[in-house]
């Protein structure tokens, strides 16, 4: 007779996946975040959710557009910190290129990702990686749980 299986109580408090470095991986991404965020108590509609979500939509399109490699995919990795209140999006890819703010004119289109990161995000920047490339990540600030339980 085995022994009984049991289940964490403590559910777990990372999500990892890598994409491909396509329009529709940067998307799948997305979605898969705003998944995660709402299994995690934050659902959609609360302006922990949205928020995070959209940070995760422009780093993941960032590294999409600037960040390709061909043949190369990216990662996305999400770690949520109920002590600090804080999920930390972190979006890595292969090209050696740093992202950099642009001063941009009203009437241009585009560029304008990193300025919303900085604005929606509590924290963000750059780290190296092993390996080429670079991991782009953000903090953004949480309500408590929502979720019974969490």
């Amino acid at each position: 007779m085995s022994a009984p299986r049991t289940q964490s109580q403590t559910p777990a408090r990372t999500f990892a996946q890598r994409f491909s470095a396509t329009r529709r991986g940067a998307r799948l991404a997305r979605l898969l975040a705003a998944h995660q965020l709402t299994e995690w108590g934050h659902p959609h509609g609360t302006e922990a959710h949205d928020t995070a979500v959209l940070v995760v939509a422009e780093l993941a399109s960032n590294s999409v557009l600037h960040g390709h490699v061909p043949g190369r995919d990216f990662a996305l990795s999400l770690s949520l910190d109920d002590s600090r209140g804080v999920v930390r999006i972190e979006v890595t890819d292969t090209h050696p290129a740093q992202p950099a703010r642009l001063a941009l004119g009203p009437d241009e289109d585009g560029g304008r990702g990193l300025l919303l990161v900085d604005a929606l995000a509590a924290d963000w920047g750059v780290s190296d990686r092993l390996g080429p490339g670079k991991t782009v990540w953000a903090e953004c600030a949480l309500a408590r749980c929502t979720r019974p339980g969490l």
